[in-house]
């Protein structure tokens, strides 16, 4: 592990904030690490409001979009609302489709099958909606680069409006408007909105019409602050907002399908980790196992009862994924190792009978051994399908794009991507991806790094500091939970590796003054148990958590690395 110190902000900054917030200088310096310089930017990022969001119609073409809605709506039109089979997609389905809902009767979803439509919008789906009358179809999470799919849909007399948030190519498709923040014509305010964000911003924009404001549309934050964690977005500026309103609702008020899965889990109060942890992957586990309609029809569900049907069905699916990618991880590694490729800039690997709707799963889990930009392969149907996962600080779509001459078609963000190519293609392919990333990488980038936002003392970790970083959350990129380190720390003699297979470390600390203990608990840390017995002492990163226990709430640290 690289340790890296994030540098200290000015210290004529972090006095002035001091001073104007009335707090600590460290409470100061990881405010200003994150942006924030003065009373009020620091007053809307602790108390996020409907307020902060931004006018909707700054977003190119949604007038465009409104006006073809609402043209719909007062023509009877049949609209089918189009989603992407992931967490994201599903969400923005759900939303859009419930909206619409409250306004007409002649609303249809769909969402494609991962085998065999595969990802974005397909012949399928357009066919499907040319035989049942639906003349608007709005796709969500996907689109922007369907340019060959939207120009078929218009021979066909269907019009298309799309909401994305994926980069778009050189040319945009021919759709009546295309909502993509990322568009380089487009000046909407912040472009880190995820599918199911911008979606919202299309409700957001509808709903004005009809004499609403923002707080008419609470009850959606829960499918929006759901795709905000589950797509890995920054949780900075609006999505700040949205994720921190949304996890009330989840909080207070979850639609019944979160109810029914929430009901599982035994704690009162859902972070946006637990959301991602816990809601994520049953939303996903059902387009990865079985077919993305399960999760639309749970979170639209308004009974309770079969809301905890389905959700049982989720369920189910979510175990057979576990299993499944487990095994697969597994074969994986075997791959790697056995063909001696660890000492590459990159992991790919194939076999054409792993499950599809895992392999963006494996890739994750093949980077925590072999930290590389990494591709998952496998068969499907005359093509061959991969997911691309990347370590921090590497752009993995701008290296496939150098790739592309022996691509079918790819699409995705700087760290997670997926692509098509013909199997004939898959050698000349595995090498021009090594040979890009090994021209293009920062060697040092090939270390995970733990980027620490201050050195502290260890009586620094009181009550009151943790309730004050607890206003921090919602936690996730562009605002992780504050990580620190300490140094000068000793056992107090009773470390000890716990777990099953005794990988993880669990030990009291104390500093040199003996003022203050507590208690670390370090998963997968249990071989560095050498490094702090018989009272030796040691350097610790971490992060302050709590233990709840018979309910009793204590601080503990949560260990990332020590030396």
């Amino acid at each position: 592990m690289r340790w890296t110190i994030k540098p200290k902000p000015e210290s004529e900054k972090v006095d002035a904030l001091q001073k104007a917030l009335q707090v600590e200088p460290i409470v100061a310096n990881l405010l200003l690490q994150r942006g924030i310089e003065s009373y009020d930017a620091a007053k809307t990022f602790f108390r996020p409001s409907l307020k902060d969001l931004h006018d909707p119609y700054l977003m190119k073409d949604m007038d465009l979009a409104v006006a073809r809605i609402e043209t719909a709506l007062e023509e009877g039109e049949h609209i089918m609302v189009y989603g992407d089979y992931d967490v994201d997609g599903t969400t923005s389905v759900a939303l859009m489709s419930s909206y619409l809902r409250t306004r007409t009767d002649l609303v249809a979803t769909y969402i494609p099958d991962r085998y065999d439509e595969g990802y974005g919008v397909s012949f399928k789906g357009i066919d499907f909606a040319d035989d049942n009358g639906i003349s608007l179809i709005i796709a969500l999470d996907c689109g922007i680069k369907a340019i060959d799919k939207v120009a078929y849909a218009n021979e066909k007399g269907i019009d298309f409006i799309i909401c994305d948030h994926h980069r778009p190519g050189a040319e945009l498709p021919k759709a009546v408007a295309i909502l993509d923040p990322k568009r380089d014509d487009c000046t909407y305010p912040y472009k880190e909105l995820c599918g199911c964000g911008v979606g919202f911003k299309l409700v957001q924009a509808l709903s004005t019409r009809q004499g609403q404001t923002t707080e008419d549309l609470t009850e959606y934050l829960d499918l929006v602050a759901t795709a905000i964690g589950a797509d890995i977005v920054p949780i900075t500026g609006e999505n700040r907002a949205l994720a921190y309103l949304g996890l009330q609702v989840i909080n207070t008020n979850p639609r019944p399908g979160f109810a029914a899965i929430i009901s599982e889990v035994k704690k009162e109060t859902l972070t946006i980790t637990d959301v991602v942890f816990t809601i994520a992957p049953r939303i996903n586990a059902a387009g990865r196992m079985k077919h993305g309609n399960y999760a639309v029809t749970l979170l639209t569900e308004t009974d309770p009862e079969l809301a905890k049907t389905y959700a049982a069905e989720i369920e189910f699916f979510n175990s057979d994924r576990k299993e499944t990618d487990k095994r697969i991880t597994i074969e994986a590694l075997d791959q790697i190792e056995t063909n001696n490729e660890q000492e590459g800039f990159t992991s790919v690997v194939y076999h054409e009978s792993w499950h599809k709707g895992v392999i963006g799963i494996v890739a994750s889990r093949l980077i925590e051994s072999y930290y590389r930009p990494t591709l998952v392969f496998t068969k499907s149907g005359d093509r061959l399908a991969a997911s691309a996962r990347s370590i921090s600080g590497f752009d993995v779509y701008n290296a496939l794009e150098a790739c592309s001459d022996h691509i079918e078609q790819f699409g995705g963000h700087k760290y997670a991507a997926g692509l098509t190519l013909k199997s004939e293609n898959y050698e000349a392919f595995k090498q021009a991806f090594e040979d890009e990333v090994s021209k293009t990488i920062d060697r040092s980038l090939l270390m995970p790094e733990i980027k620490i936002d201050a050195q502290i003392d260890l009586c620094d970790v009181t009550p009151k500091f943790n309730r004050i970083l607890k206003q921090f959350a919602p936690f996730g990129p562009g605002n992780m939970s504050p990580i620190f380190m300490s140094d000068n720390l000793t056992d107090t003699g009773y470390g000890k590796c716990v777990g099953e297979d005794k990988s993880h470390l669990r030990i009291t600390v104390t500093n040199p003054e003996k003022t203050n203990k507590l208690v670390c608990i370090g998963f997968s840390l249990g071989d560095k148990l050498e490094t702090i017995t018989n009272k030796k002492p040691f350097q610790a990163v971490y992060s302050i958590d709590e233990n709840h226990w018979n309910g009793t709430v204590s601080l503990q640290l949560k260990l990332r690395d020590i030396k």
